[in-house]
């Protein structure tokens, strides 16, 4: 007679839902592999060729993994008939299936929700939306995070092809920026700054075994605050400061040039006392820097 088995009712119906899981992972895994068998004439050879090729095809493989996980945790929600205004509480009954596709930095993911309409508080709602924490737009939280994460350490052309090449995602250097801004919203420079705590540490690190005092520059790349007293920035201020700044520059530029060779500081001389703007000379003799390395850019 061979052993009994026991069979715990709470052990099934738990398993159950993940053998449901399972299958429907196995089903979304077979079709990806039935569209990839229709574009490879042959199966990759070497790795290199395997990791290129699972490389660039993972976008949809692992957002197809996402979609099903979420189709499955969530069906209740996807399958919802009744909902409430937020406004006036009053009872809505579905009134349609709406499709949208939300970008995620593990490829796309397409959602099927159900679409709700109050007429009288001219409002209209996605449960499944809130439940699952979208936010508007396209790309989500996490492609946003990831950008703002980048842009922070290089500009933001470099973030845009680094992000490109590491995760296969295309985001524009004008999307980031924006997005950058979104994620940064409402921050202060104390919010960002070390505590004091942190700097005294920082500081004790740098002046141990020293003689002199560290001397402490706290500086903000791009920081949207402002550095100058609101005298100063009325309508026109700062183009006019900008302005002045160049002018000085420019001055001190010609003014070095005119010792070096005639010819510049004659050009020079002219330029300041308002005559008609003319081109430098021309090279080599107008400009003995020229062609030199490390000569300056003879930009004004």
């Amino acid at each position: 007679m061979g052993a009994a088995e026991v069979i715990v009712f709470e052990e099934v119906r738990a398993s159950k839902p993940w053998r449901i899981l399972r299958h429907q992972l196995h089903e979304r895994f077979d079709h990806w592999l039935d569209t990839r068998e229709q574009t490879w004439h042959e199966p990759p050879a070497t790795l290199a060729e395997v990791t290129a090729t699972v490389w660039d095809l993972r976008q949809q493989l692992t957002g197809g993994i996402t979609e099903t996980i979420v189709a499955h945790a969530h069906a209740g929600e996807r399958q919802r008939q009744q909902a409430s205004c937020p406004k006036c509480a009053r009872g809505l009954t579905v009134q349609a299936h709406v499709g949208r596709t939300v970008e995620t930095m593990v490829g796309p993911v397409e959602l099927e929700r159900p679409d709700f309409y109050c007429r009288a508080g001219r409002e209209g709602l996605y449960p499944l939306d809130d439940v699952l924490g979208l936010v508007p737009g396209c790309q989500q939280l996490d492609m946003r995070h990831t950008a703002a994460k980048l842009v922070t350490e290089v500009p933001y052309d470099t973030a845009q092809g680094l992000l490109g090449d590491l995760t296969g995602l295309h985001v524009g250097s004008e999307r980031m920026h924006t997005v950058t801004n979104q994620v940064a919203e409402g921050l202060t420079v104390l919010d960002v700054a070390p505590s004091p705590q942190e700097i005294e540490r920082r500081m004790a690190a740098v002046a141990a075994g020293r003689l002199r005092r560290p001397v402490l520059v706290f500086g903000i790349d791009g920081a949207s605050v402002p550095t100058r007293p609101d005298r100063a920035r009325a309508p026109g201020a700062a183009r006019a400061v900008a302005g002045a700044v160049a002018r000085r520059q420019g001055l001190a530029l010609l003014s070095a040039r005119w010792r070096a060779h005639r010819p510049c500081a004659q050009w020079a001389s002219g330029a300041k006392r308002g005559a008609t703007w003319r081109s430098p000379p021309a090279d080599p003799q107008g400009w003995p820097d020229s062609g030199r390395a490390g000569a300056p850019v003879r930009r004004l």
